[in-house]
């Protein structure tokens, strides 16, 4: 057998075991050194040595572990409910307040953790008790979570693009700067979608009862100082400091996971079961995903090694398809990859296969690596799979998958007009990390 074909025999084995349901890192490590051993001989081992290593040795991944315990950290702070408890007052005599509410929670949250389950359970459990109180719509409130919570992908710190960067090659410090505006856009189109359907139909989400309005605007004010200014600061002065230089991404994610511990510690909210809990979900995340950076790392080495990857991309471009189709079709393929499979296969198998021909079709690699995570970022809430959807009906068990499905198809709506923007107007994503450069 041909070594260029051995390659992409491999891989979809690899396809198989994943659906059968075997463990990816080992899955990656043996078949890579299966076939590069058929392939290229007992170099194989030499070159798996080689890869592990350039990977740990990769500073830009030490930031993984402090994203995620800054975020497992002001999760289970309770300053997130804080948080919506400020939104809701502000707007609480405003038609669909709990809507905005819930977007503007989930923006903010999505700056301090890109862990998606932990951002939809959260906000079923803040926000899906007080929307039924209120008799708003299940599909919206519904729609409005899911979506809301699946911006923790694409909006920094995002795990994924930390991930991302090394893979790409892309300095993570621009995929942060390239995904702002578009995860805000994302977030101004879940607000004025709500508000428009409100304005035509206020029994979608009437105000609150005068009971949940703020006592008087001084009271607010301090509801809304205490709720949202530390938080909000603890995030810009982490994002502001890697994306202007004066810190490594490592570096900003260092002082965020210590300021987040202080900001807790300030609140009185943190205790000994949560800072172990904190500490253990790190780990555990961490070592998972550095493991399967490694493995596929190996795996993508001997898939390059063995000529499968030029085989591949030399096979895409005879076929001499437009280059906004093949970007279509590309992302077509991670969205539906996206249903039944976590991003971190998709960041580190796929993505590294299909590089050789994005690189040849000349795509800008920021604007194509935000369109991936846009890409991602929207399976999530694409049935059938539709894994927010899970969590949501978790916390808020009254709610229907049948109504919670419905409302997310409406967001889902949004998430492709927001992707559509990213690919007509390419500025949204490359302009912020160019001129952050200047």
């Amino acid at each position: 057998m041909n070594p260029d074909i051995l390659g992409l025999v491999a891989l979809g084995s690899l396809f198989i075991f994943i659906f059968a349901g075997f463990p990816i890192a080992f899955t990656l490590l043996f078949l890579g050194l299966v076939a590069g051993y058929i392939g290229i001989g007992p170099v194989v081992f030499n070159l798996m040595t080689l890869q592990v290593y350039s990977i740990m040795n990769e500073q830009v991944l030490s930031a993984v572990p402090f994203f995620l315990f800054m975020g497992y950290i002001l999760e289970s702070s309770g300053l997130m409910e804080r948080l919506f408890k400020a939104f809701q007052l502000m707007l609480a005599r405003l038609s669909g307040s709990l809507y905005i509410a819930v977007t503007a929670t989930a923006t903010i949250f999505a700056a301090a953790t890109g862990i998606v389950g932990s951002s939809v359970t959260l906000l079923g459990v803040m926000a899906g008790p007080t929307m039924r109180h209120s008799k708003y719509d299940v599909k919206l409130s519904a729609g409005c979570i899911t979506a809301g919570g699946t911006l923790g992908i694409l909006i920094p710190p995002s795990i994924m693009l930390v991930v991302m960067g090394p893979v790409v090659g892309v300095p993570v410090t621009d995929l942060f700067a390239a995904a702002i505006f578009p995860g805000l856009v994302l977030s101004g189109l879940y607000c004025t979608y709500c508000l428009v359907r409100c304005k035509l139909n206020p029994t979608l989400g009437p105000p609150l009862p005068r009971d949940q309005w703020a006592e008087s605007i001084p009271w607010l004010l301090k509801e809304l100082i205490l709720g949202v200014m530390p938080v909000t600061l603890v995030i810009l002065a982490t994002l502001g400091t890697i994306m202007f230089g004066v810190a490594t991404p490592t570096e900003g994610a260092a002082c965020g996971a210590v300021g987040s511990l202080v900001l807790t510690m300030a609140y009185r909210r943190m205790d000994w079961n949560n800072l172990l809990t904190s500490m253990y979900r790190t780990v555990e995340i961490s070592a998972m995903i550095l493991l399967l950076c490694a493995a596929s790392n190996f795996f993508g080495a001997v898939f390059s090694r063995l000529g499968s990857a030029m085989l591949l991309t030399q096979m895409l471009l005879g076929l001499k398809l437009d280059p906004m189709f093949m970007l279509a079709a590309i992302l077509a393929l991670i969205f539906v990859l996206g249903w039944p499979l976590e991003w971190v296969p998709i960041v580190l198998i796929i993505i590294p296969i299909l590089m050789p021909m994005v690189r040849e079709m000349g795509y800008d690699l920021t604007w194509f690596c935000t369109l991936v995570a846009v890409t991602l970022q929207t399976a999530w809430l694409s049935p059938p799979v539709a894994l927010s959807a899970y969590f949501l009906k978790g916390v808020v068990p009254q709610w229907s998958l049948r109504e919670i499905y419905a409302g997310m198809m409406q967001f889902m709506v949004l998430q492709v007009t927001g992707m559509g923007f990213v690919v007509f107007f390419p500025g949204l994503a490359t302009w912020l990390p160019v001129a952050l450069r200047v």
